[in-house]
């Protein structure tokens, strides 16, 4: 009976392995590259989108923001107008260190 059990341990060790290394195998074929490729591409473009529609949103909020001023007669708070108009200062004197690139 102890033959039996350590037997049947053997057998299920075995398939697991056997199982896994199969896998492995298959990540490393040409297809299993291409689908890995695949689904990266897939993650990045869906990134890529939800980056684009976070800016879409933060322009649109933005662009109701002035409107709103606008519509109100009261002159939109710029706060780097002047800075911008300088032409000696850049984007180092405005921005924040942790905006710049």
């Amino acid at each position: 009976m102890r033959r039996l059990f350590w037997l049947g341990i053997g057998v299920a060790v075995g398939v697991v392995v056997v199982r896994k290394a199969t896998r492995t195998a298959q990540a490393y074929t040409p297809a299993g590259i291409a689908s890995t490729v695949t689904q990266s591409a897939g993650g990045l473009l869906e990134s890529l989108r939800s980056f684009v529609e976070d800016v879409r949103v933060g322009m649109a909020d933005r662009e109701q923001e002035i409107h709103q001023a606008f519509a109100q007669g009261v002159a939109f708070d710029d706060q780097y107008a002047d800075l911008r108009e300088d032409p000696r200062i850049g984007d180092r004197d405005i921005f924040p260190e942790e905006h710049q690139r």
